[in-house]
C-alpha cells in the first residue's frame, strides 16, 4: 500500500503554480516539487494530484495493478469531483486525474484539513518560491 499527498500553491499576482507530491511507502518517503502550469489554485490542486499518480505509476511499473493507493488531499474540490466523477467547470482535470489512477488496483481519496497535509503544503510552498525567484 502507498500513500499519496498532494497540494498546490499559487500565487495570483503572478499566476506561478507549483505543487508538492509525497509518496509514503514502507515508512520510506519520496518528496517532489514541481512548478505547474496551472495559473488558478483549483486547477494546480487537479494538476498536481494527477502529476503525484502519474509519478507513482512510473516509480512502481507493472505493480500499480496490485497496488492500493492511499490518496491524500486537502483540496474539497478534488476530493468531492473524484467522488462524483463529475465538476462542473473542472471535468476535463476530472477525467484527466481518473484516468492517471485507472492503472491502480483501488484508489481511495481522503480529504484532510491543511494541517494534516503539511508535508507536500511545504513542499509545494518551496517550489513556488523557488519559481518567483527565477522569473
Amino acid at each position: 500500500m502507498f500513500s499519496l499527498y498532494t497540494d498546490a500553491a499559487t500565487q495570483p499576482q503572478s499566476g506561478l503554480s507549483a505543487g508538492g507530491i509525497l509518496i509514503v511507502h514502507d515508512h520510506h518517503q519520496t518528496q517532489l516539487k514541481v512548478e505547474l502550469t496551472a495559473t488558478t489554485n483549483h486547477t494546480a490542486e487537479f494538476e498536481v494530484a494527477r502529476l503525484g499518480f502519474e509519478h507513482l505509476a512510473r516509480l512502481i511499473g507493472d505493480a500499480c495493478e496490485t497496488t492500493t493507493v492511499l490518496f491524500y488531499t486537502d483540496s474539497q474540490i478534488v476530493s468531492d469531483s473524484l467522488a462524483k466523477k463529475y465538476a462542473k467547470h473542472y471535468q476535463k482535470l476530472v477525467d484527466d486525474l481518473l484516468a492517471a489512477q485507472a492503472p491502480f488496483q483501488l484508489v481511495l481519496t481522503q480529504w484532510v484539513p491543511e494541517k494534516q497535509n503539511q508535508g507536500a503544503h511545504t513542499l509545494a510552498n518551496q517550489a513556488l518560491h523557488s519559481a518567483e525567484e527565477r522569473k
